[in-house]
């Protein structure tokens, strides 16, 4: 997100950021490094790998400018999980690569997050709004619905979480008046603050029954804010997004369930796209990669393994089931 962000790209992210495969150079850009990052990349690589794209060899080298990494020569084809994550200031910068990479003749597809640009092949992305409808649902269920609740959000102008909390906030209200949204807080991408924040919505709210954390960091602190009141149970516990210690919290009793999306599929269908592009078909502009509600009685089915934890190992050229 800094004017420095290609030369740091270039020579700590190197080989994660673009994958040689089937003559055409992939770069996926991202921000943060965790579980769901992860399966977006390695989602996009497995996309390209399964049509290898002999007829662009074919075409011959096209030298374009490369808007992440400058004075770097690829073929035209671009993936980008844009930063929107970092607040309204990334998502304009975000845009500005977005539009300079189509000035360039880049195809350009988004996963996960939107940017301020309509120049783009395709949009993937989880319904977040429903993600957090899904989350409200669930709360109303557990306690019965009533009693006082806390959202630890991620930060304001997130775009994706800003839909989950505004999901989870409207369908309280509409569905459960007897459910009391007592804050929504956020924890600027800390594990610490979630953990403070939670700790003082606990503190100002002694008979708080549950929390949304809509966000695998926010998650992370809330659970360890219960643990440490020793609230287990107690106060229930929704989140978005997993972890492998998150769903090991959930088998434990802490986390009541977790709203999970599909990132794998983000970073498949986001470069399937691009390959449908320059093949001259018609990308589809939007896709829903689905949001599932992953609960102690459903976790080990091997439709819900298959979307929390897929064997993304095989791809890395890793044993079976490394992730």
């Amino acid at each position: 997100e800094s004017p420095e962000v290609g030369e740091r790209i270039r020579h700590r992210d190197a080989r994660r950021l673009f994958s040689q495969v089937g003559g055409v150079a992939l770069a996926v850009f991202g921000m943060m490094q965790d579980a769901v990052n992860v399966e977006e990349d390695v989602g996009a690589v497995e996309s390209v790998r399964a049509k290898p794209l002999a007829e662009e060899r074919e075409r011959g080298g096209v030298d374009v400018f490369n808007t992440v990494v400058s004075a770097l020569r690829v073929r035209r084809v671009r993936v980008e999980r844009k930063v929107a994550r970092a607040g309204p200031g990334g998502r304009r910068q975000s845009a500005e690569v977005g539009q300079r990479a189509a000035d360039g003749g880049i195809p350009v597809s988004i996963f996960d997050s939107a940017i301020q640009t309509d120049r783009i092949v395709s949009f993937v992305v989880t319904d977040n709004y429903q993600g957090g409808v899904m989350a409200a649902e669930r709360m109303g269920e557990i306690l019965a619905g009533k009693g006082q609740v806390g959202v630890i959000g991620f930060m304001p102008g997130s775009a994706s979480t800003m839909k989950r909390e505004a999901g989870f906030v409207e369908t309280i209200a509409k569905k459960f008046p007897g459910i009391e949204v007592v804050g929504v807080r956020f924890n600027m991408a800390d594990r610490a603050k979630a953990l403070a924040e939670a700790e003082n919505l606990l503190t100002a709210h002694p008979d708080l029954a549950g929390f949304f954390a809509d966000n695998e960091s926010s998650l992370d602190g809330t659970v360890q804010a219960v643990k440490q009141r020793g609230l287990t149970g107690k106060v229930k516990i929704v989140g978005f997004d997993a972890s492998d210690t998150l769903v090991a919290e959930m088998k434990a009793g802490v986390i009541d369930s977790i709203v999970v999306q599909d990132p794998f599929k983000m970073g498949y269908e986001s470069t399937r796209q691009l390959v449908i592009h320059l093949d001259g078909g018609r990308p589809t502009p939007h896709i829903d990669s689905g949001a599932y509600l992953l609960t102690p009685q459903n976790v080990d089915t091997p439709a819900m393994q298959a979307v929390v934890f897929p064997d993304i190992g095989k791809w890395l050229g890793r044993p079976a089931g490394g992730h």
